[in-house]
């Protein structure tokens, strides 16, 4: 008897869908992209030069070592120079706008620190040993509530020179708020000064720059 034989049938492949072939492609060619775009920003990156780091002017060295000095300015043009410049009071127990407009326990107290900042800024040059002596154009000082516990004190100072008056700004908008405590500090020895910053400067080589936007006080 003759013994029967299954016929086993073979499964060809089947043919590859037509989507997912276009899909691999596309997803093959993408990574391909990638990794190029990625060795080219990371090429970049090496072959970059480092941006130069700002000298301190201020600083020489020296076969002794590192020394101070006042910068030679004689080179410079002669520009319009201005600068604005703030410092924050702030008053845990006070009510800020009241004390502007009636005055402390001393007085009125926005003129007195008004005249504090305007010969403090006169003599920056006599407290800060690297400053020049200028001949200053004009001072502003402003004193502005806000809210009910800050007091923003503002300096804007300008002049005609070879050198800025950034720090003629600052320190009248210090002394200023200093004074303010001063006139205040019998209601409350916890009053604080924040904030003293250069707002703006312009004029000389390096044109108008300005603080970064920061959130209200």
């Amino acid at each position: 008897m003759a013994q029967a034989r299954s016929k086993t049938k073979t499964r060809r492949p089947s043919a590859p869908n037509s989507a997912d072939w276009k899909s691999t492609v596309r997803n093959s060619a993408a990574r391909n992209r990638a990794v190029q775009k990625s060795t080219v920003q990371s090429s970049a990156a090496r072959t970059r030069p480092a941006p130069k780091a700002r000298a301190v002017t201020h600083v020489v060295g020296g076969a002794g070592g590192a020394r101070s000095r006042m910068v030679d300015v004689g080179a410079k043009a002669v520009t319009e120079r201005t600068a604005e410049a703030r410092a924050l009071v702030r008053f845990p127990n006070a009510d800020a706008a009241r004390l502007v407009q009636h005055g402390g326990p001393k007085g009125p107290i926005t003129e007195i620190a008004r005249a504090a900042a305007l010969l403090a800024a006169k003599r920056t040059s006599a407290l800060i040993p690297m400053c020049h002596p200028l001949a200053l154009d004009a001072i502003d000082v402003t004193f502005t509530p806000r809210g009910k516990r800050v007091l923003e004190v503002r300096c804007t100072a300008r002049c005609t020179g070879k050198t800025g008056v950034e720090m003629e700004a600052m320190l009248g908008a210090a002394i200023a708020a200093l004074t303010v405590y001063d006139m205040t500090k019998a209601l409350d020895h916890g009053i604080t000064i924040t904030d003293l910053q250069l707002l703006e400067k312009r004029g000389g080589k390096s044109g108008l720059w300005r603080a970064a936007k920061r959130k209200k006080a």
